[in-house]
């Protein structure tokens, strides 16, 4: 091969065929080093999917070395992450060592992985159909950039999701189709690998034709590799014809069985069927057993010539499903087996793997090893000079200044409203932070006080669309220009989308080089109908502030359905997401300043508000002296006595009950505190870490909550109150050995007024007294 010129078709044909080879045995090396090599102390098994990875080897040569451009980006199909690590093992990006502890501690991890891995990994993937769906929204951050003159058009890539055929039963891919339809979706490639078997069954081979239909509905091109050019040879000979619809006919779990049987039953069973037709036996006379089961196998997904093709025939902005028939555990022992997919070879297999590649014993691991000089000079040089290998490491962006931002004033506030006022100021103000804030919701921007900003500063579309009602000079509070400079992304009322157009956003820094500050809004009960979404972005170290709006039973005459009884646990237990919940407007605009510059942070992460629409009476401050404590976690809004026996301990809206008990009670218990908790996370993060390090430095300096208990009493009494789970506060009892009375909702709530609603579920300060009452004085 000349190195010195572009490689010719043949000489590229020749080396991804190579490299699909060293992909399948890297990987399916990798996977048997983990599971029968490597020392077990647990006896348990350590897993790997060789088949999985088996059946898109070819796929992934092709486009890494020869589709793939240095500004695209992928997602990698969760059970095919060893062959990426063996991909960027051949560039020179990943170790032996780590590829040694697959699935160990500090080696490569079992699904890539943006924030474990050490190779780059532009989206992590685990959660099936999660990394799909977020290309597309990728793609459409993108396209905001590119609109704001953020992002040159020519340096526009590909957002690509490699994925199996089973993550297309993934509800959340059809609700991201709808949303990027809407949106005129463009420059994103899925590549479903087809091989028809999932971890249970077998696909139903009804289906395949109703995925070009959805797809082509939502304005997808189509484009299915479904032969090999070996078989489309065969096809074109004497006799191809019939042999070309008996494949078309078979049933999907007919075609797998048959491959794993082997070339002598393709013929037995070949011949019962078609060989009575002219020229067949003839056809399939002239191919061995070996040869024939080649043939039968040669499918679209795994001829690199056809996927060459495919890529080169795609070279526009248009969305693109490339459907790649594939056979499960091709080039393996396991090829077609129905319990493929967790299956994996035994050393005996493995070994006869290995010399069927003519890998010398102790070479396994050796990158082009088998190969012979020359042909390893020359695959070495190909990688080399492939436009992959020139992908540089992602940007770091550079930080956006957070300026003060004040509290809106009023004596009667919610924090919602707060909110919403607060991110109009922002809009008005003409600083750079409100530039590069991008706002979203679920079709509920109006009703959680996100109108105003977008009154401002307007919704982004491609393509300008004219406010018909304003143009009619119908009046409307809603004056929502949609042009290409807006900074609102509307999305329809699916949660997961809404979570992946927030994850999207917040990786605009790593991926784009442009800092976004995402926020979204979106009724807090039903952050949990995006919660995986929602962690997928965690876990990808997304940076975005969401805010969960209105909450509680304080929604009142809304009904338990949108009442959010356990959104302060999720808040508590989700990685990567801090969660306040504030009781006043000021705690509002400190921990909205607190956010923005926190999703900017090296060590920062995603930030979570827990709001209202209850207005309730905003307090006097004297001083500054609370802001620091309350983005710790929380202060004292009536600080206790010294060695007092009792403090009343809140969190976010029952504060005006939290208050109106302690008034009553601070005469019959002396020194009685008020304990305003903002957040809960941050408190038990606080605890959690102290006690970690407690068995790391042996010296911990205490945290936040021990600090803010100190001034009561050993086996002082708490009585907390939520408007949510009582769990997240009530923990607090064991910082230092105190007891706790307990306060909260932990059931579905009904419609009512708030009264009604406060009292029937013990949130008012009649029952805080009550609480009170059973903790001192034993009644």
């Amino acid at each position: 091969m000349d190195t010195t010129t572009s490689p010719s078709r043949q000489d590229t044909i020749s080396a991804l065929e190579h490299l699909d080879t060293r992909l399948l045995w890297l990987s399916s090396w990798m996977i048997h080093n983990a599971n029968h090599l490597r020392p077990k102390r647990d006896g348990l098994k350590v897993g790997g999917h060789q088949a999985s990875c088996s059946s898109i080897t070819a796929i992934m040569a092709a486009l890494y070395f020869h589709a793939l451009r240095p500004q695209d980006k992928v997602a990698v199909k969760p059970h095919a992450g060893p062959v990426l690590h063996a991909i960027h093992y051949l560039l020179g990006n990943q170790t032996r060592e780590r590829m040694e502890r697959f699935r160990g501690l500090g080696g490569v991890q079992s699904y890539p992985s943006r924030t474990k891995d050490n190779i780059p990994v532009d989206f992590s993937t685990g959660s099936v159909g999660l990394g799909v769906a977020v290309t597309a929204f990728s793609s459409l951050v993108q396209d905001y950039l590119i609109a704001h003159g953020q992002l040159r058009e020519e340096d526009a890539g590909r957002m690509i999701a490699l994925m199996g055929d089973a993550e297309l039963d993934e509800g959340n891919i059809y609700e991201c189709l709808i949303e990027g339809y809407k949106h005129d979706l463009r420059n994103c490639w899925w590549i479903v690998d087809y091989n028809r078997q999932s971890l249970d069954a077998t696909t139903a081979d009804r289906m395949f034709r109703r995925f070009d239909d959805i797809f082509e509905t939502c304005g997808w091109r189509v484009i299915t590799l479904k032969y090999g050019k070996m078989q489309l040879a065969a096809f074109a000979r004497p006799g191809g014809k019939a042999l070309e619809e008996w494949i078309d006919s078979c049933p999907n779990a007919e075609f797998a069985a048959l491959t794993y049987q082997g070339g002598t039953a393709w013929r037995e069973r070949l011949l019962a069927d078609i060989g009575h037709k002219p020229n067949v036996k003839t056809l399939l006379d002239s191919y061995d057993d070996v040869e024939l089961a080649r043939l039968m196998t040669n499918l679209g997904g795994h001829c690199v010539e056809t996927l060459m093709d495919a890529f080169d025939a795609a070279q526009d902005d248009r969305p693109t499903l490339f459907i790649a028939y594939t056979v499960k555990g091709h080039g393996l022992p396991l090829a077609g087996h129905k319990d493929n997919h967790s299956g994996m070879m035994n050393p005996a297999q493995m070994e006869q793997f290995r010399l069927s590649l003519g890998i010398a014993e102790g070479n396994e691991w050796e990158p082009w090893g088998a190969l012979g000089d020359n042909v390893a000079t020359d695959l070495k040089a190909f990688v080399a000079n492939s436009p992959i290998a020139r992908t540089k490491a992602e940007p770091v962006a550079p930080a956006v200044p957070v300026p003060a931002i004040p509290a809106p004033e009023g004596a009667d506030q919610s924090t919602q409203a707060a909110f919403g006022r607060i991110l109009l100021e922002l809009a008005k103000s003409g600083e750079e932070l409100a530039d590069r804030i991008v706002t979203t919701a679920p079709d509920v921007t109006q009703t959680t006080n996100l109108g105003a900003f977008v009154n401002q500063r307007g919704l982004f579309r491609r393509q300008e669309l004219a406010d018909v009602f304003h143009k009619a000079k119908i009046p409307s509070a809603q004056k929502w220009a949609q042009h290409a400079a807006g900074q609102h992304i509307e999305l329809g009322i699916a949660e997961n989308n809404f979570f992946l157009m927030l994850a999207s956003l917040g990786l605009a820094a790593p991926h784009f080089g442009t800092r976004l500050l995402p926020v979204g809004t979106v009724y807090d009960p039903f952050i949990a109908r995006g919660l995986d979404a929602l962690n997928y972005g965690c876990y990808s170290d997304s940076r975005f502030l969401l805010v969960g709006t209105p909450s509680g039973l304080t929604l009142a005459a809304e009904g338990g359905a949108h009442q959010s009884i356990n959104t302060p646990l999720i808040g508590m237990g989700q990685p990567n997401l801090t969660y306040f919940e504030p009781a006043y407007a000021d705690e509002l605009a400190a921990m909205m300043a607190f956010a923005f510059d926190h999703m900017q942070q090296v060590d920062g992460g995603s930030v979570y508000l827990r709001l209202t629409t209850r207005a309730i009476p905003q307090i006097t401050r004297t001083d500054d002296t609370w802001r620091e404590d309350a983005l710790k976690g929380g202060y004292w809004l009536r600080r206790p006595a010294e060695g007092a026996d009792a403090a009343i301990v809140f969190t976010g809206v029952v504060a005006t009950e939290a208050l109106a008990a302690w008034e009553q009670l601070v005469d019959d218990i002396p020194g009685l505190g008020l304990l305003n908790v903002t957040s809960p996370d941050l408190l038990h993060r606080g605890w959690s870490e102290r006690h970690a390090t407690r068995w790391t430095t042996g010296s911990p300096a205490p945290c936040h909550a021990e600090t803010l208990l100190a001034p009561l009493a050993p086996g002082a009494g708490l009585v907390t109150l939520i408007d949510g789970s009582p769990g997240a506060l009530s923990w607090l009892g064991g910082v230092k050995g105190m007891r706790v009375s307990p306060l909260g909702t932990d059931r579905f709530g009904q419609t009512g007024d708030l009264p009604d609603l406060y009292r029937e579920y013990r949130l008012d300060s009649d029952a805080v007294i009550d609480a009170a009452a059973e903790l001192f004085l034993g009644q």
